[in-house]
């Protein structure tokens, strides 16, 4: 019989998966500053205050701060 994953091993598999995706659609964002696109720098500055917004709340919750949850983003 197979041993149990523990909790520690079950965070470090599942942070890999999800910061790699995380990382990977970051990326993409960064596709949208390619010619093909016309954007405000006002619309740059409120996708990255949105993403570190994301980040901050995110980081905070690992230390038991309470912030509030960022939910969805539009332009």
């Amino acid at each position: 019989m197979a041993e149990a994953e523990s909790k520690h091993d079950k965070f470090k598999r599942l942070a890999s998966q999800r910061v790699t995706n995380a990382i990977k659609k970051i990326e993409l964002i960064g596709n949208l500053s390619s010619p093909g696109y016309e954007y405000t720098a006002e619309e740059v500055d409120k996708i990255f205050t949105a993403l570190q917004r994301t980040l901050d709340n995110t980081k905070g919750r690992f230390s038991k701060e309470k912030k509030e949850e960022s939910g969805k983003f539009e332009l």
